[in-house]
């Protein structure tokens, strides 16, 4: 039976004021404890010489797609009523055209920003959000894997909005990682099995536009702070982690510059052995990707879906990423870094769609052409502007 090891990380954190992440837990193999059958009087068990561990047995390459916010805006609402059937809400077609890469990934990630409401609501968007929760179902009907829920919406809906909105994602069959139930919970990271080889998920943020922590519980939400990331990467590699992947709900909104947090902590948490890749949201524009020391951090991935009603504006632009990582004797190396430029439409029904694969088809109109080729090139000006040369999807 496998078992959970044992660690003082909470008491850790608890006593510097920290706050931890959420997640699924993920068991570890235990030591059988057999002895070696050759305990006969006079014959002393000959002890054999240590040795490292071997790599997980399992493919040699792993890719992994994230994109950008969940933001749960009225008109989405609209569009769900009428791609659904027999009264039913239904966000799939919504993502339809991200479906094949997000699919083709051995793990795709999602960043859910705001709580989900009960079923029938009521639903509430800006300011204080609460979506339906049929989302869910949604990204996982899409293809993806885990969500991170780590945001400055994550109180919105308060301790019963967290609570809800994490169980509605187990029931979609989602992992999750960023906000909590309970402190136990909290202190667990998600360690995803991805054909044999162990992923962990951590998801972090800069605050909670004002709300306090519910009912004070420090551990509901994880706040970034580059000694407490740490300590939970350390952990995550503790439980068996193999590659470590933390996400970051940070930046300026509407900015595609980087801010004061951004440049000062990407390089820290990329200079730790643990931590092997760095995914940012929250500016619900495109942010730039950057390499250092072998390692990428895609500082804003824009919105995968939202209704901000500009649609010539980089409001309605998003990106989708693709990393490949591939064995390297013991430990993972990030072998590729990919995009694809993504657009949401306005009219109704809404679509986020791709943007290659849209201009790739015949019969597109010229209007619609043209705001796609902006997409394509404000896009990819934006991901190239520090210098990292990511390929294109």
């Amino acid at each position: 039976m496998a078992v959970r090891r044992r660690t003082v990380l909470g008491a850790m954190l608890a006593g510097a004021g920290a706050v931890a992440t959420a997640g699924c837990i993920a068991d570890t193999a235990a030591d059988t404890g057999q002895g070696t059958g050759n305990d006969q009087p006079g014959n002393d068990p000959v002890e054999a010489p240590p040795q490292k561990p071997k790599p997980t047995d399992g493919p040699d390459r792993i890719t992994l797609v994230a994109t950008g916010d969940v933001l749960l805006h009225e008109r989405l609402w609209t569009t769900a009523r009428r791609d659904g059937r027999d009264g039913a809400w239904d966000f799939a077609p919504l993502m339809g055209s991200v479906k094949p890469l997000v699919q083709q990934a051995d793990i795709a990630v999602a960043h859910l920003e705001t709580p989900l409401a009960p079923l029938g609501g009521p639903y509430h968007g800006y300011p204080l959000f609460q979506g339906p929760p049929q989302m869910a179902a949604a990204l996982k009907q899409t293809g993806y894997d885990v969500c991170t829920t780590a945001s400055n919406h994550s109180f919105d809906g308060g301790a019963a909005g967290v609570d809800r909105t994490l169980k509605t994602l187990e029931q979609a069959g989602l992992k999750h990682t960023g906000t909590a139930r309970t402190r136990v919970e909290a202190e667990t990271p998600t360690i995803v099995d991805v054909h044999g080889v162990k992923i962990a998920f951590l998801s972090f943020t800069f605050g909670f536009n004002g709300l306090p922590y519910p009912n004070g519980e420090t551990w509901r939400a994880g706040k970034i702070s580059v000694p407490t990331i740490k300590l939970r990467a350390q952990d995550a590699r503790d439980r068996g982690a193999e590659i470590v992947v933390v996400s970051c709900h940070w930046g300026t909104e509407y900015s595609p510059k980087l801010n004061d947090q951004q440049r000062e902590v990407a390089p820290e948490l990329l200079a730790d052995s643990n931590i092997d890749l760095l995914i940012g949201h929250h500016a619900h524009v495109v942010q730039p990707m950057e390499q250092r020391n072998g390692k990428w951090v895609a500082y804003g991935l824009g919105n995968l879906v939202a209704a901000h009603r500009e649609p010539n504006s980089a409001k309605a632009e998003g990106l989708l990423v693709r990393f490949t990582f591939t064995r390297d004797g013991d430990r993972w190396k990030t072998d590729q870094a990919e995009y694809t430029p993504l657009l949401m439409t306005d009219a109704l029904p809404v679509r986020v769609l791709d943007v290659r694969r849209e201009l790739a088809k015949d019969g597109v109109t010229a209007a619609r052409r043209e705001r796609l080729e902006l997409a394509e090139r404000r896009t990819s000006v934006t991901v190239r502007s520090l210098g990292a040369t990511p390929k294109s999807l």
